[in-house]
């Protein structure tokens, strides 16, 4: 086992050297000049090339590559080009903005999604699987900014229960930060309750047609107990991925609904900073969401080779 952690771990290393060339290459070869958007148009040519001094941008690009690199490294994100303040300081309000929306999130979907997908797998072919596998079906091919414009206009304009933005006001109260919350958070859940669902819907349904699974219904075992003995425990593996990819979503995944309610997170960050050509915080933001990726990628996996040896001697 720490043979096998230790081989993920250098190629989850791997991967994050890769996706920092891949993000520092698509910074480089975005249209626009940050100093000529901060300049403006009519700025001239001398004033923008001392700019372009002042933020190192007249060095090469392999330079500025291992520069950035090496300092991300030590734990220095750099200075935006936009505000001239520390890129971390930015990172942190944001980050903990977004870990919030993305914990409250993930600790209502998670568990809600893992009841109704295995309560769907119970029931195959019964009404309540039907009725709930065209539900989740068709919340899951439902785009987030159609529910989120539906709550809006409902809860919040014609009904006047929730703010239809949700900024956090800082030392508000409890009851001011849950309606703030309310509105992202409900459009979240329902979003990432339907992915998961069907997912764990289809892996229980999928172990309950094997034929260890068979032979236990032709012995009048319950399909409950299949499930909690033999079922699960095979299953924590592929769901623990579903989950992963699902909470690795409320993090960077994002964009749209932090846009619609105006909620100060890192993926409306990222976003801003795409349209300022802010380099330094749209390297640090991409490099954070693909952290964040390859951890929970990792776990998952860990969890999923664990569970495999013990499903193995299971199904022996």
């Amino acid at each position: 086992m720490t043979k096998f952690w230790v081989g993920r771990l250098f190629l989850a290393l791997f991967v994050l050297w890769l996706v920092s060339m891949l993000v520092f290459v698509g910074c480089q070869i975005l249209p626009g000049d940050v100093a000529q958007l901060s300049l403006g148009q009519y700025a001239t040519p001398e004033a923008v090339a001392t700019l372009r001094a002042q933020m190192g941008l007249d060095h090469p690009a392999v330079y500025r590559y291992f520069e950035w690199l090496a300092g991300m490294l030590r734990g220095d994100w750099g200075v935006s080009m936009v505000s001239r303040t520390p890129v971390a300081s930015m990172l942190s309000e944001r980050a903990a903005n977004t870990g919030l929306l993305a914990g409250v999130t993930a600790l209502i979907a998670v568990p809600l999604s893992i009841g109704l997908g295995l309560l769907m797998s119970l029931g195959t072919g019964k009404w309540m699987d039907r009725v709930g596998s065209v539900v989740v079906l068709g919340l899951s091919a439902t785009p987030e900014f159609l529910i989120a414009t539906i709550a809006v206009l409902f809860l919040a304009v014609k009904w006047h229960w929730f703010p239809a933005i949700s900024y956090l006001t800082p030392g508000a109260g409890v009851e001011a930060q849950i309606k703030a919350l309310f509105l992202p958070v409900m459009t979240l859940v329902i979003v990432v309750t339907a992915q998961i669902a069907r997912m764990t819907r289809a892996i229980i349904s999928n172990l309950l047609s094997q034929p260890f699974a068979e032979m236990a219904m032709l012995k009048g075992v319950p399909r409950t107990t299949i499930v909690r003995k033999h079922a699960l425990i095979l299953a924590v593996g592929p769901i623990a991925n579903v989950v992963a990819l699902n909470v690795a979503y409320l993090v960077s995944g994002v964009v749209v609904v932090e846009t619609i309610f105006s909620y100060p997170g890192l993926a409306r960050l990222m976003t801003d900073s795409v349209l300022s050509r802010d380099m330094p915080v749209i390297q640090a933001c991409a490099m954070l969401f693909s952290a964040v990726y390859v951890v929970l990628i990792l776990l998952s996996d860990t969890l999923a080779a664990v569970f495999d040896v013990r499903g193995s001697r299971v199904g022996h």
